[in-house]
């Protein structure tokens, strides 16, 4: 009889807890008490900050478009508010090996015009995500989740037919991968990997979000835009499980100033807000304490330096601007919501981990300027030849503040001299992709609950890479990490990222709203994203 072998027994493991996780009842619903009324009206208005740059899932690159794909799309499989697995489209799922998954469809799953929702759809989907002619910002997402063939075909090496994803019929879905993923069902609750409708995309172009064309899997179908001004989703009355939505309508008001934002929370035309201005903050604690909601949120908010750009080639300098940055005031005075000050680019405790900090992290503010000037003294930049450059980053009154702040800081401890730029998001979006920028302000919030959402963005030819960084020793410790979820490989590639200074981490994020008490079922979960589809209207 053949021993059973540590290895093996997670396997089997992994299995039973994958089948148990396909099969456990649905938890995202708007579960509403005993007791309470609801108003006649089930209409959401959500203030959201920025213009998306698109509705396409392909297209985009942030939570500016993501938070509102994600109430027009369902994916697979998603999380509950206590991080567990839960089915959406895929009502069940097995696999021996963690190697290759097969995804059992729901029976009665429709696109947003009536027609099923087929396994051939996510298999055209997914190919579409790596298709090197549509340059997906995301579309070395299939790559980290190790999917066969995924880097091949985005590089244009073998065709999309290659994928190692298919359908076994039009219920069931087979997908390889090149190693074993223990994560693999959190990398698939991202909203890029939801599945897209191919007759409609094929038949309409890049015209297919158009309110007239636009068809999705989720709740809310695509109702009306008016750029600059709102989108608005209605109730999908084909959605699975429309029995348990109970809001009708959700309107997302495209408003850029926090403060006109809260100004129009305030004369109740707006439900709940995206952020809470930083000079309103102390006094709406003191008037309305009871609509401020707080929570942690798995992010990082960052400057990203054009490391291929001169000066900027020079570690010496980035990491001279990296050290003369004082986290402490601006997290703690300047925002002051519970955010915390960042020395790396991983949040606390993501995927479990603890990470240990860099050594300068400790150290007084006095003691990194002192480092710093040094650092830049010896890359040849002095009073007499002061560094210049352009710091860009999108509208907003946080943003803003932040800039002014950092610029400060390095004028006062370095004598540098950087010009703030400030552009709409998606004119910066576009820059930062086309490399025409010095220092451009960016943030990340994890993809989904592990280190690797953001070690992976910062690998030699990944898409994402904005900031052109290149080590290929940080790859090799980020490509064993992701093989292993080992911490040792994190911390290693993680103490290389920071010595290499490609960017400059500020602080780490917290959901900050200001939320009517008469929404119901209000949670953000940590990767910022609030599902419309949990909510319902008090009567008030």
């Amino acid at each position: 009889m053949n021993k059973i072998t540590i290895n093996k027994k997670i396997k089997i493991l992994s299995c039973a807890i994958a089948m148990m996780l396909g099969n456990i009842a649905l938890s995202h619903a708007a579960v509403v008490p005993d007791g309470i009324k609801l108003a006649s009206k089930q209409e959401v208005v959500r203030n959201h900050a920025s213009e998306p740059a698109s509705l396409d899932v392909h297209k985009v690159s942030s939570n500016v478009e993501f938070n509102i794909i994600h109430d027009f799309f369902d994916g697979l499989v998603y999380t509950d508010r206590k991080g567990n697995i839960e089915p959406k489209l895929a009502e069940r799922w097995e696999t021996r090996d963690n190697k290759t998954w097969v995804f059992h469809l729901r029976k009665d799953i429709k696109w947003s015009d009536g027609t099923p929702i087929t396994a051939n759809d996510i298999v055209f989907s997914w190919r579409r995500l790596v298709d090197p002619d549509i340059v997906s910002p995301y579309g070395s997402y299939l790559e980290n989740a190790a999917i066969v063939n995924a880097n091949d075909v985005l590089r244009g090496k073998k065709k999309g037919e290659e994928l190692g994803v298919k359908a076994l019929d039009d219920m069931t879905l087979e997908v390889s991968l090149d190693k074993p993923m223990g994560d693999f069902l959190q990398i698939l609750t991202h909203p890029v990997m939801v599945p897209l409708n191919e007759k409609v995309i094929k038949k309409y172009g890049n015209k297919w979000t158009r309110p007239e064309s636009f068809v999705g899997s989720g709740p809310f179908k695509l109702s009306e835009w008016m750029v600059n001004e709102k989108i608005i989703g209605i109730r999908n009355s084909h959605y699975w499980d429309d029995k348990n939505t109970v809001i009708n309508k959700v309107i997302y008001l495209v408003i850029g100033s926090e403060k006109a934002a809260l100004n129009r929370y305030l004369a109740g035309e707006v439900d709940f807000t995206e952020t809470i201005p930083l000079d309103s903050f102390e006094s709406l604690k003191k008037t309305i304490n009871d609509q401020i909601y707080i929570s942690p949120q798995t992010g990082v908010y960052f400057y990203e330096i054009n490391n291929k750009k001169p000066p900027f080639d020079n570690m010496k300098v980035r990491q001279a601007l990296n050290l003369a940055v004082d986290r402490e005031v601006i997290a703690n005075k300047i925002l002051s919501q519970g955010q915390k000050p960042a020395y790396t680019v991983v949040p606390p405790n993501v995927g479990g981990f603890k990470f240990t900090e860099p050594d300068y992290a400790s150290w007084t503010q006095a003691q990194r300027i002192e480092k710093a000037k040094t650092l830049l003294n010896d890359a040849g930049f002095n009073q007499n030849n002061p560094l210049r450059f352009n710091l860009l980053y999108n509208t907003s009154e946080a943003h803003k503040k932040i800039a002014i702040a950092v610029s400060s800081m390095w004028k006062k401890n370095l004598g540098v001299d950087a010009t703030l730029q400030n552009q709409e998001w998606k004119v910066m979006l576009d820059n930062m992709h086309q490399g025409k920028f010095d220092v451009i302000r960016r943030a990340w919030i994890a993809d989904y609950n592990s280190p690797m959402t953001f070690l992976s963005m910062f690998m030699s030819g990944q898409i994402k890479n904005t900031s052109l960084y290149e080590n290929n020793n940080y790859d090799a410790l980020i490509k064993k990490a992701g093989e292993t979820n080992d911490k040792s490989y994190y911390q290693q590639g993680l103490d290389v990222i920071t010595t290499d200074s490609p960017v400059i981490p500020i602080y780490y994020y917290v959901n900050a709203k200001m939320v009517k008490p008469y929404v119901g079922g209000f949670y953000v979960n940590p990767m910022g994203y609030i599902s419309t589809k949990d909510l319902y209207i008090i009567q008030h």
